[in-house]
């Protein structure tokens, strides 16, 4: 077999669909491999070029506003003014020929940076043992229903029992965003963790 009769199969292999999220600017894109172990949040171009290649490609379509990764989808924040019937097939054939050239996806130490936040923000002030326990509900209870609707939600701060979260991914501008957070999270949170009395959201 010849390199383009590889290169050919390589990306007909390739299989992507679309998901709609409850942001109608927000679109997440599911692939058949595996693009990253974990989850990955680009909301502006700077972040995207000190970790992730293929986010800062992405930002150099016009119409892309964030990009989100997660496992083996990406979710797509659009600018207002495009349509995703205009924008949507390209979108597609990007990320097919991204996958299909082998190029890095988000680099190496991006999880470790991360964690280091986490870590300092779970040893920050004199209620380690109520925040361990905030993040722990989080990521096992709040996060996997985030995720399935193309978003992400991480632990900011605690203090004086409001809890400080970010919204990111297609969750970050969604109109329900008020609504997950006080009917979801703050409830979930306040259930199981009677100090927690407001969960609001951090816009940095």
């Amino acid at each position: 077999m010849s390199e383009i009769q590889e290169t050919q199969q390589v990306k007909s292999s390739i299989l992507i669909y679309t998901e709609q999220t409850p942001n109608q600017e927000a679109l997440k894109f599911v692939t058949n491999r595996k693009l990253y172990n974990g989850s990955a949040d680009f909301s502006d171009l700077e972040k995207a070029l000190d970790w992730s290649p293929f986010a800062a490609d992405l930002f150099e379509l016009p119409y892309v506003k964030s990009v989100h990764i997660n496992n083996n989808y990406i979710s797509i924040e659009k600018e207002f003014s495009y349509s995703w019937r205009d924008i949507m097939l390209p979108i597609k054939e990007f990320i097919k020929g991204y996958i299909t050239s082998g190029a890095e996806v988000v680099r190496e130490g991006y999880a470790e940076m991360i964690e280091k936040e986490r870590a300092e923000r779970r040893a920050s002030g004199d209620e380690t043992e109520i925040i361990s326990r905030i993040i722990q509900i989080i990521d096992e209870y709040i996060k996997p229903g985030i995720e399935m609707d193309g978003g992400n939600i991480e632990f900011i701060s605690y203090d004086d029992g409001i809890v400080t979260v970010s919204l990111q991914g297609a969750c970050r501008t969604c109109s329900s965003a008020t609504y997950t957070l006080q009917a979801g999270v703050q409830r979930i949170l306040s259930s199981m963790v009677p100090e927690v009395k407001e969960v609001i959201q951090d816009f940095s």
